[in-house]
């Protein structure tokens, strides 16, 4: 047997596999099925000009049709064997149905990169640290992807968080990662089937995407599929009854062990945190006895908003790290070393400039209820101008506001759909300005107008609970524009002056003067009606 082997290639010889979708992953699929397999190799794109990405690659066959239905039609009058779907392709769509009514199978990206990972001379491949849940799912991945960098082990997290995994999963030679950490998204794992995660968790569970898998039920499911054939260890936050039952269905192999993280004493089995002490009582030698010191919180402050206490959030995520990076040995220095070499990534709890005594802060990334609950709540009562919205991926935002409405000073609403926001936000007993969606420049407006409403020691918050594509390129994009809108705003003397109440003193039509203007402010739960009409 030579050094590098791709033993799962020979699998794929003379399989009909259609890649569907040529966005970064489906373009790093049809590369790694044609230079390493003998697959029959076509690619399909709703948009034709995706096409011309892989003109360079011997694939059988192209098509295109704007159309999903059609396209669907197209794929399958091909006859594959495998569909390789993008994630954007949702499960409720007409290529998920044809293809069970064809028997056909689907695998994900992450899928191909299991059979396609690299063996080494002795036939070993990598381990893998699987990450998912509704909140946190970056951080996670990425502290555990600086740990392996401290063990020497591995390189960029991948999966979800934008690096293809089959390209790095299947790399050669000495410089290879000899560990991956992999951000999966509900998504992924929905065509994901045979991947044997080393350890793998959910963070958490709550209602996101169901405009994608079609119902509650769905979504759970997929995300549960993180445990599935699990080696070593199935990590579960304890008291999270749902995860807890993920973990207690899943069809693990032999000799894995559920471990659970905490924030408080760890028993027996458990990761958790003693005066301030993150010890592990699950994998070191003595744990029926004695927990062996892993690192401090100290040792994650730096990922705490500017001035701002370390977010629970943040200690469930390093929690999470230290559990899945000891279920492959890690030393508990190594551990320590490389959380403490950790930085705060942008868009998550960025806090972007300091204005007057307000504090800015940037959570593009908080794209559902469930992140947006944990950045909001973590402020003082009061103190915040909440800057929401977008597509709400078929969530309903009352519950959200309830849990928060201490926290909030004012409201500002973006996005086309803001249905889900007057739902949520009428009758709140709040000041609140709807950004008109059809505004060439709503982040801008959304950022002057939540300028007005902050006082002294305030945080205007960019915690949209909602994605991004309905009038940005991404989240990170919503981020930067943020940004720019916040070094953009004039001058305290330059610009209005906030009133004692935080409503805004100029600039904004208050409900009920019969002038609606492209921001349009429903103060103390009474919108216009005229202004109701024109947002609707």
């Amino acid at each position: 047997m030579s050094e590098w082997q791709h033993p799962g290639a020979a699998e794929l010889a003379g399989r009909r596999i259609a890649v569907v979708g040529l966005g970064k992953s489906g373009r790093a699929c049809a590369r790694a099925l044609t230079e390493l397999t003998e697959a029959r190799v076509s690619v399909w794109d709703a948009d034709i000009t995706k096409l011309g990405a892989v003109t360079a690659l011997p694939v059988d066959t192209g098509g295109s049709d704007p159309t999903p239905a059609e396209l669907a039609r197209k794929v399958l009058a091909w006859r594959p064997d495998v569909i390789i779907p993008a994630p954007a392709i949702p499960e409720i769509g007409p290529l998920f149905t044809t293809a069970a009514d064809h028997g056909i199978e689907l695998w994900s990206e992450i899928e191909l990169a299991w059979r396609l990972r690299t063996h080494d001379g002795a036939g070993h491949a990598a381990p893998w640290l699987a990450v998912t849940g509704t909140n946190g799912k970056t951080t996670t991945v990425t502290m555990a992807a600086h740990i392996l960098r401290a063990a020497h082990l591995g390189a960029e997290p991948i999966g979800n968080v934008g690096n293809p995994a089959v390209t790095a999963v299947s790399a050669t030679g000495p410089d290879a990662p000899r560990a991956f950490a992999l951000e999966l998204s509900s998504f992924q794992l929905r065509t994901t089937h045979t991947m044997e995660p080393a350890a793998s968790i959910c963070l958490n569970i709550a209602d996101d995407h169901l405009e994608w898998h079609g119902n509650r039920a769905a979504y759970a499911a997929a995300k549960a599929r993180i445990y599935e054939h699990v080696r070593t260890a199935a990590v579960y936050p304890v008291g999270d009854s749902t995860v807890q039952s993920m973990v207690d269905s899943a069809d693990v192999r032999e000799g894995a062990r559920a471990i659970g993280i905490t924030t408080g004493i760890p028993a027996v089995g458990q990761i958790g945190i003693v005066d301030g002490l993150i010890v592990d009582r699950a994998y070191g030698k003595q744990r029926w006895t004695s927990a062996v010191e892993i690192a401090s919180l100290n040792d994650v402050a730096q990922l705490a908003p500017t001035t701002a206490a370390l977010p629970r959030h943040l200690i469930w995520d390093a929690l999470a790290a230290v559990a899945l990076t000891r279920a492959i040995d890690i030393p508990a220095e190594v551990v320590r070393a490389g959380l403490q070499h950790m930085r705060p990534g942008h868009h998550r709890i960025e806090t972007v400039s300091e204005r007057a005594g307000v504090r800015y802060v940037d959570d593009s990334k908080a794209t559902n209820a469930h992140a947006a609950l944990a950045s909001v709540s973590a402020l003082a009562e009061g103190t915040c101008v909440w800057i929401v919205g977008g597509q709400p991926k078929g969530a309903r935002f009352e519950s959200l506001v309830a849990q928060v409405r201490d926290r909030l000073r004012a409201v500002v609403v973006i996005g086309v759909n803001q249905e889900p926001w007057h739902a949520a936000l009428d009758g709140a007993n709040l000041p609140v300005t709807y950004i008109d969606p059809a505004a060439s420049e709503p982040m801008a407006r959304a950022v002057l107008a939540a300028s007005r409403y902050a006082q002294t020691g305030d945080t205007v918050m960019l915690a949209p609970a909602s994605a991004s594509m309905d009038q940005f390129t991404s989240y990170a994009d919503r981020g930067d524009r943020f940004a720019a809108a916040v070094r953009a705003l004039p001058a305290p003397s330059e610009g209005s002056a906030v009133t004692g109440d935080g409503a805004p003193a100029t600039g904004s039509t208050s409900a009920g003067d019969g002038a609606p203007t492209e921001e349009t402010v429903q103060d103390n739960g009474a919108a216009d009606s005229a202004t109701e009409a024109r947002h609707a």
